[in-house]
């Protein structure tokens, strides 16, 4: 089991479609900046200052289930829970809940590959170290 982090979103007028919810899209940025905001909070520095891992550019989205129980409004503060469910090789899964109070708005679960930029600028899937792994148990 990984640490568990929780990132919050004060939801603006701006995120909500014409019917005053939020547009879809914008919990999938939501979930792209907690997931961010997961490695930061574990202790580990942002993606490009990593030294052991010279042209780290973070861990690309490879693949994202979604689900939606209700919906959010402007004026609202969700707070995103955000944990790893399971470290491969190269690629980890990350669960994603976001919840208004007690209710449950919407699950992500993610698929990503850490990655780095080679001399030719094609992006590479590396191994992901231990020192990460630990800093999230």
């Amino acid at each position: 089991m990984t640490k568990e982090t929780i990132f919050r979103v004060d939801v603006q007028f701006g995120d909500c479609d014409p019917a005053g919810i939020v547009f879809f899209p914008n919990f999938s940025r939501w979930m792209d900046a907690a997931s961010h905001d997961y490695f930061l909070q574990c202790g580990l520095p942002p993606w490009r200052e990593i030294a052991s891992l010279p042209g780290c550019v973070g861990a690309p989205l490879l693949e994202i289930h979604s689900r939606f129980h209700t919906s959010a409004t402007y004026g609202e503060t969700l707070d995103i829970h955000t944990s790893t469910e399971e470290w491969r090789g190269k690629v980890f899964i990350q669960r994603h809940r976001i919840v208004r109070g007690e209710a449950l708005i919407c699950e992500f679960r993610a698929t990503r590959a850490l990655c780095i930029k080679q001399a030719d600028g094609k992006l590479k899937a590396v191994e992901i170290p231990e020192f990460m792994r630990a800093a999230c148990a």
